[in-house]
């Protein structure tokens, strides 16, 4: 299934806050994204209606398996692709803004070629 960039970021957004809190708030992907309450909460309904995340009666937003795939390879791009940013010398800072540019749209050959560099990087 195609999934779009913006349904990629918010799967990665709630990953992210999962493991930073332990809970996730449709308030809390407002907070990280900066988008509008209305924007966050029809994004919300797609991705529960296309079955990426459940919401508890409490609002508690879970990724479902298919949405913690997702939400998990980004997230691996992002920190493999900021990894690289900062190898070649550029900021933390952004490092991190540039690869959230580009973690959507590399091929898996070159992306599999990022990691192996990266990887043979010392820490």
């Amino acid at each position: 299934m195609v999934i779009h960039e913006s349904a990629e970021d918010y799967l990665e957004s709630i990953l992210i806050i999962q493991q930073q809190s332990g809970q996730v708030r449709s308030i809390d992907v407002v907070n990280k994204l900066g988008y509008s309450k209305p924007s966050v909460s029809i994004a919300m309904k797609k991705l529960r209606e296309s079955g990426y995340i459940t919401m508890a009666g409490d609002g508690n937003i879970t990724l479902t398996e298919s949405g913690m795939e997702i939400a998990s390879r980004i997230y691996h791009r992002h920190r493999t692709i900021t990894r690289l940013f900062e190898l070649m010398g550029v900021s933390p800072e952004q490092a991190a803004i540039d690869a959230c540019k580009v973690e959507h749209d590399l091929s898996e050959e070159t992306f599999g070629r990022i990691c192996a560099y990266v990887e043979e990087r010392p820490v």
